[in-house]
């Protein structure tokens, strides 16, 4: 792929992420459940995942959820289960799935952090701007994703991706801020994040 049809791609991802938090609004979180009925095989009930390697769908912000769905379809993020499922999905599918997985309450964690390095992950956490953006309770916010409670599997490979520069990222923060880290810090901060209760 060039770079002109590269930057095209993100272009497009950029104006989406401007219309989807307007559409989220008017999504069907009714609709939202029937759609999702596909989705439970991998993510869960209610979008709870069972899967160290599947994301907990439930509780993310609804704006998260539609933008990575975009991405799937668009094809900016790759993965071999979503991008076919994501597909054939249309905007008010995308609006109605992220209505519903945002309104579900989210299990708690059933990881438990080794507590001998509970000291080094806050810091880390806070030293690589984690709170920042992701919230001062990691329970994310618009398009940035609830981390506290996620899986302790997908959350070290996500962060392993961000840091080797093969996961999609729509604005390039997670990039550069992974790329501190090295692979310890990585395995310190997802056994941390993973065993936190979300708010």
């Amino acid at each position: 792929m060039s770079r002109a049809q590269l930057a095209a791609r993100w272009a497009a991802a950029l104006f989406a992420a401007a219309l989807l938090p307007r559409a989220v609004l008017c999504a069907d979180a009714e609709a939202g459940r029937q759609k999702a009925q596909t989705c439970v095989a991998c993510h869960g009930a209610e979008g709870n995942s069972l899967n160290p390697a599947v994301p907990s769908l439930a509780a993310q912000p609804a704006q998260f959820i539609a933008m990575q769905l975009y991405q799937f379809r668009e094809g900016n993020r790759k993965d071999a289960q979503m991008t076919p499922m994501a597909a054939n999905l249309s905007n008010a599918d995308m609006n109605d799935l992220a209505a519903y997985f945002s309104a579900q309450k989210a299990a708690a964690p059933t990881h438990r952090a080794d507590a001998s390095r509970a000291a080094e992950a806050k810091r880390l956490a806070e030293q690589n701007h984690c709170v920042q953006c992701h919230g001062p309770a990691l329970a994310g916010q618009q398009h940035i994703p609830r981390l506290a409670g996620q899986q302790f599997e997908y959350l070290r490979a996500q962060l392993r991706g961000f840091k080797a520069s093969t996961r999609a990222d729509l604005d390039g923060n997670m990039t550069s801020a992974a790329q501190a880290l090295s692979a310890a810090d990585i395995d310190v901060l997802a056994d941390y994040l993973a065993a936190l209760a979300a708010p």
